[in-house]
């Protein structure tokens, strides 16, 4: 079977969430209409405000919530169209996801937290372990294997909750601040490792982010605004610092 070809496909792609109840409910809209296409591997951002959709189109793209209308389509397949059964799958083989928060499981050592996906999926231990040790080697953690997390810094379990989200090889890895609990110096460490995952292991990984100097070690930063596209740019020759006035040149123009 050839590997699913990277990409992101969003069409006319409204988001509701209705607030209150009874005579008093009203809608809001989180997205009002998103469209956007992205081929191919590589490091992309969004950027925005808070409330202008960042994390509710993450959620559409992860399966973790369905769109009111429109398409969503990853790596070939039409997310919003699919079963809760088929969903738990798409999540666990053809995306990977990083929080901010590691989501470790506190009870298990590292090598665990990597091969759980593996044997949520019925997967043999002995190959699973073997892939887990692969991973965390690439990572640079494989001296940590047998460590739980609070044994763990910062840097480190953010490696390890990487190395669970590659398990599978997915051809999407979407990130959710993943910084947002690190020093700067585990921080910028941490960039370079995903550029590099990005360049090396044939995924597009997407991050969602509100800092210009995290943004700036991505390919194109795409910016929304009020639930849409406002625009997007390559960050090429671009400082932290101009990616920062871009960005908010869009957030604040209307279109």
């Amino acid at each position: 079977m050839q590997p699913a070809v990277p990409s992101i496909i969003c069409k006319r792609v409204v988001k509701n969430y209705e607030l209150g109840s009874g005579a008093s409910a009203r809608a809001v809209a989180a997205l009002r209409g998103i469209d956007l296409e992205i081929s191919g591997t590589g490091f992309f951002a969004i950027m925005g405000a808070s409330g202008s959709g960042k994390s509710t189109l993450l959620h559409l793209l992860a399966g973790l919530d369905q769109p009111t209308s429109g398409e969503v389509h990853v790596a070939g397949q039409r997310v919003d169209l699919m079963t809760e059964r088929e969903l738990t799958r798409y999540r666990r083989r053809s995306i990977g996801i990083v929080f901010q928060s590691f989501n470790l499981l506190p009870s298990m050592s590292a090598l665990d937290n990597v091969i759980l996906p593996a044997l949520l999926d019925s997967q043999p231990r002995g190959a699973s372990e073997r892939r887990g040790r692969e991973l965390l080697k690439d990572l640079g953690v494989i001296d940590r294997a047998d460590h739980r997390p609070d044994a763990l810094s910062g840097g480190e379990q953010q490696r390890v909750a990487i190395a669970r989200a590659l398990f599978f090889a997915p051809p999407l890895l979407l990130a959710d601040e993943p910084t947002g609990n690190l020093d700067s110096a585990s921080a910028a460490r941490l960039f370079a490792l995903l550029a590099d995952i990005a360049r090396v292991r044939n995924t597009l990984l997407l991050m969602v982010t509100h800092d210009p100097a995290a943004a700036a070690h991505c390919e194109r930063v795409i910016v929304l605004r009020d639930g849409t596209v406002a625009g997007a740019f390559n960050t090429e020759h671009i400082d932290a610092g101009t990616l920062a006035l871009r960005a908010q040149e869009l957030a604040g123009s209307t279109r």
